[in-house]
């Protein structure tokens, strides 16, 4: 086996985590090779393929917009976006993972979520309020914001992946690609001493910072924690994280964390790529305007309240109900009141596996479903809607009585032609278990000590989600959890006051 260069940190994976851990590790004056599994062309891990939503405490419009790429919009005068205070952001994370968050790491992710923003913003990452995906239009003008959601990167996921890869390189980052990370070296103390990859080649560092993902990708990994009829998910992001590095840091002695049988997944198209998701459409084979509609099975029966909450409390569940329906398949039902609420940039891409119809039974030919079974269904569920107002801008409570599973919020009877049906399946988007870290990064072993020389951040780390995912939170986390652990791993080989690099942007410390 060939042994390589020697660098102050390996980091391995390019996603938004791994290169905020090359980024503040550079920043502090180490030297940093980031080992990418992918070749160049489809590197940058899920982060490529997410919308680029940031979840983060704020104040509103006046405190967002330092970080805007375009503060003069003119769409900001007449925007209407609640302030989401830091406590509000930790009774989410408590609420949606039924408590079972890890209270350390939920407490940091709330604490830094802004500052990391802002430290990312000084790094000419560029923001944006999410006009397209988070608002509605008001009928007296104006916009205005819902589900604790605003803020996004320019460019989504790709822009995301671009900015970084610019400045970690104006900073001295190596990238490496077609090198993934399968094994660990260590030292005749115990300690970290490097990394084997995939090809043979021996990498040596005395730091070296996994974020380079789970196990989603992986069919056996999926129906060993999850379940056999998980084997069938198709995979919605990259489909390169099968998870060797987190196998070898469990060979390694690290403690496994969080919730090893649940994780993020969304209702899919059924006619998407079934692995490794697709690179120029990237998320928009999600279908996230379910909660305007009902959701239904090839039988033509409910099993889900599609109104529970706002789309971005519920959606990275709902792949795990799809999954348990006949042929693991959903049918999205809308009418011609909600029609022109859908998302643009997800209902009309083409190739989906999309129907329209002027009467039920021929909607329900079209799209496979039971044509008796959706007529007993629908009349049921017209039959119990609630009278009263429908603002798809907050809980409206408008809901039905009388049937199960009920419809909490935002219900209305399908009634006006034309029908349309959307066909879905389960988009596995990342597992929620993988190794226990502390608030610096560092990879904990089985007594709760640090492991000498090991640190991770992003989808290996567990702890923080389990069995639902607050909308927005995965890059927020990767970017905390990342800045966190490449600040660890060099402060670890070259001291607590390492000198600084820069690359024209301004340097800021890590967050206590």
């Amino acid at each position: 086996m060939s042994r390589e260069s020697n660098a102050d940190v390996i980091v391995a994976g390019s996603g938004n985590a791994a290169m905020s851990a090359a980024l503040a590790a550079a920043e502090a004056g180490a030297s940093v090779v980031v080992l990418e599994k992918a070749p160049r062309a489809e590197a940058g891990g899920n982060t490529w393929y997410t919308a680029g939503a940031y979840r983060t405490p704020h104040g509103g419009i006046d405190d967002l917009g330092a970080l805007l790429s375009d503060p003069a919009d003119a769409r900001l005068a007449a925007t209407e976006l609640s302030s989401y205070a830091e406590a509000d952001f930790r009774a989410d994370l408590e609420r949606l993972t039924d408590g079972r968050c890890d209270p350390l790491m939920a407490d940091v992710l709330v604490g830094d979520a802004r500052g990391s923003i802002d430290w990312l913003h000084g790094h000419g990452v560029g923001f944006e309020l999410m006009y397209h995906r988070q608002a509605y239009a008001l009928d007296g003008g104006g916009h205005r914001f819902w589900g604790n959601l605003a803020l996004g990167v320019v460019g989504g996921g790709k822009g995301l992946v671009a900015q970084q890869l610019e400045t970690a390189r104006a900073l001295g980052v190596e990238v490496v690609y077609e090198a993934g990370v399968v094994g660990l070296e260590r030292d005749g103390d115990g300690a970290i001493a490097g990394v084997e990859t995939a090809d043979g080649r021996r990498w040596a560092a005395p730091a070296v910072v996994l974020a380079c993902g789970g196990f989603q990708a992986d069919p056996a990994l999926r129906a060993r924690h999850l379940g056999d009829r998980w084997r069938a998910a198709k995979v919605r992001g990259t489909g390169h994280n099968t998870g060797e590095a987190l196998l070898a840091a469990l060979d390694a002695g690290a403690a496994r964390a969080g919730d090893w049988g649940s994780c993020h997944s969304v209702a899919w198209d059924v006619d998407a790529p079934p692995h490794g998701g697709d690179r120029e459409l990237t998320n928009r084979f999600t279908k996230q305007s379910y909660p305007l509609g009902i959701v239904v099975n090839l039988a033509g029966e409910r099993f889900v309240d599609e109104g529970s909450d706002f789309r971005n409390y519920t959606y990275a569940r709902l792949g795990a109900a799809i999954i348990e329906q006949p042929q693991a398949t959903a049918v999205q039902l809308f009418d011609g009141k909600t029609k022109p609420l859908l998302r643009d940039d997800e209902y009309t891409v083409p190739g989906i596996v999309r129907h329209e119809a002027g009467d039920l039974r021929s909607l329900a030919r079209a799209a496979g479903i039971d044509p008796d079974g959706l007529e007993r269904t629908v009349r049921a569920f017209n039959a119990a809607v609630r009278a009263g107002p429908f603002d798809p801008t907050a809980k409206d409570g408008k809901g039905t009585d009388g049937i199960e599973p009920p419809k909490s919020n935002w219900a209305q009877p399908l009634d006006r032609a034309p029908y349309v049906a959307v066909t879905v399946t389960c988009g596995i988007t990342f597992t929620f278990g993988g190794l226990r870290i502390d608030a610096d990064g560092r990879v904990l072993d089985e007594r709760a000590a640090p492991i000498a020389g090991l640190f991770a951040a992003g989808e290996i780390a567990g702890g923080l989600f389990a069995g639902n995912y607050p909308g927005g939170s995965g890059l927020t986390a990767g970017t905390v959890f990342g800045r966190r652990a490449g600040h660890s791993a060099a402060t670890a080989v070259i001291g607590p006051d390492p000198a600084p690099r820069a690359a024209g942007a301004q340097q800021e410390g890590v967050a206590s």
